[in-house]
């Protein structure tokens, strides 16, 4: 039986309007995993509306009770593990380690939301004016709107809300039409941990009604804040629907992370990095390493020890508990499969040279290399958001840094050698939001500041660049001496 999932608003579980319905189906089997709400707009309204109504008293509340409740609700979400496992597995394919692997992120991301309650802090600024007492106050925006995506459910859901929570802010998450149950979940775990009713909010909505849901809500005067993270398609259309409305927004798009291993590389530290940045879940994560750049010098003895470890790694339905520990279960549908074969199609016509893997007929989409990509291929340039990867040769450092810095995208990236001076250096010169010298592109922590540059987005979540991305910065000033004007 598929699961069924509604609304939460105002704490309440509710229908869409007229009872509306869609189906989320299992990429693997065709099967209906899920039968979600199908909100229309004016259900995001009352979702905003209601976590408006809800503002005023959870702005109000103490840090001690904030952090209180963050801490109950990581709780509650790692105790329900196994259920996010089994929604994970029906509506994306995903494997039971990558469910893990979310569980315990975004319960980390509760806890170092709770311990941002009391870091929200001000500055005394000196005035020239005598007796005037300046501060620079941080205080909760208001209603917060997260959209989250599918790829990696539970840690990015929580990360759409957890610090603007915790700074005192309200929410409404807008589910993803891929996971709507596994989305679900995360809210039903806040409100058991008994955050009040309105606080955080929940839609659904059919695919078809994604744009008109999403500029409602923008739309709404009590969204002060947009959080979304997704593809850059996708990022571009929200930040003009919120360019429109005057509503600042937190934007994570799409990545090509490139892994640069330079010839003083550690090469099983290299390869064992590099197919765990590359293939994990399947490569649907926006930090997967999507162009491996490695020196001529090293490339031959690196490209067979990494094709060994691809080809080694095991694929099957995450469903089927006889198939152990699965590292690549299903890509989220054909359209990836059909996209990234086209992929390998033109990079094979162009020159490029097969190492493993290789087109497939199926969502279970095998480990698949590349070698010998150069920028005349669109895989050098599109990102593949699948087990497909890309290894370009290079003749030297500079050369590396120049292929690393030759794209639209600039979210993640790594970097291997043996000389940390040098790994540093290299580093400085990438033009990534994010860089590892010695370890995985996909790399998250929860108290860091995760963003991009370039066409991967703009704005930080994480720590104190949460705090300042979800708080409204004031000049406030208290006069405690008589004060003398011209006229």
């Amino acid at each position: 039986m598929p699961t069924r999932v509604q609304l939460i608003i105002g704490g309440e579980k509710r229908p869409a309007r007229n009872s509306a319905t869609f189906e989320r189906c299992n990429p693997l089997d065709g099967t209906v995993a899920t039968m979600a709400a199908a909100a229309a707009p004016e259900d995001a309204m009352s979702a905003v509306q209601c976590a408006a109504d809800a503002f005023p008293a959870w702005s109000a509340s103490s840090p001690g009770e904030r952090r209180a409740l963050l801490l109950a609700a990581a709780a509650v979400l790692r105790a329900r593990a196994p259920a996010f496992a089994t929604a994970m597995a029906g509506e994306t394919g995903a494997t039971a380690l990558w469910a893990s692997f979310n569980v315990h992120l975004a319960a980390d991301m509760l806890q170092e939301a709770a311990a941002l309650t009391t870091r929200i802090e001000g500055q005394l600024i000196p005035s020239n004016l005598p007796g005037n007492l300046a501060l620079a106050v941080r205080q909760p925006a208001g209603v917060v709107l997260g959209i989250a995506p599918w790829n990696a459910p539970v840690i990015l859901g929580v990360r759409a809300i957890a610090v603007p929570l915790a700074c005192g802010n309200t929410v409404v998450l807008k589910a993803s039409e891929l996971c709507p149950a596994t989305h679900s979940l995360i809210v039903e775990a806040l409100e058991d941990a008994g955050l009040p009713a309105g606080v955080v909010n929940f839609v659904t909505n059919a695919p078809d009604d994604a744009a008109a849901v999403v500029e409602a809500m923008i739309g709404h005067p009590a969204v002060r804040r947009v959080n979304f993270t997704g593809s850059t398609r996708v990022g571009r259309l929200i930040a003009l629907t919120c360019a429109r409305y005057l509503k600042p927004a937190v934007l994570e798009l799409g990545g090509k992370a490139p892994a640069l291993v330079l010839d003083d590389a550690d090469l099983d530290d290299a390869v064992a990095a590099v197919a765990f940045g590359a293939f994990a879940n399947s490569g649907q994560i926006c930090m997967s390493t999507e162009r491996i750049v490695v020196d001529d010098a090293i490339a031959d003895d690196f490209v067979a020890r990494l094709a060994a470890k691809a080809a080694s790694l095991p694929s099957g339905d995450p469903r089927d508990t006889r198939n152990g520990a699965v590292v690549l279960g299903s890509v989220v549908d054909m359209t990836t499969v059909h996209r990234c074969n086209a992929l390998i199609d033109d990079a094979l016509a162009k020159g490029a040279t097969l190492v493993c893997g290789g087109k497939a007929g199926t969502v279970l989409m095998p480990a698949t290399l590349l070698d010998r990509v150069t920028p005349a291929m669109k895989i050098y340039h599109e990102e593949t958001f699948a087990p497909v990867k890309a290894i370009v040769r290079v003749a030297g450092e500079e050369a590396a840094i120049a292929c690393a810095n030759d794209t639209a995208f600039g979210l993640s990236s790594a970097v291997f050698t043996r000389d940390v001076a040098r790994g540093w250096r290299v580093a400085q010169r990438i033009q990534t939001g994010i860089c590892h010298v010695n370890g995985a592109s996909v790399h998250d922590e929860a108290q860091m500041p995760f963003g991009g540059v370039k066409e991967s987005g703009w704005g930080r979540f994480g720590g104190q660049a949460g705090i300042d991305a979800f708080t409204d910065l004031r000049w406030l000033t208290l006069q405690t001496a008589p004060r003398h004007y011209p006229f």
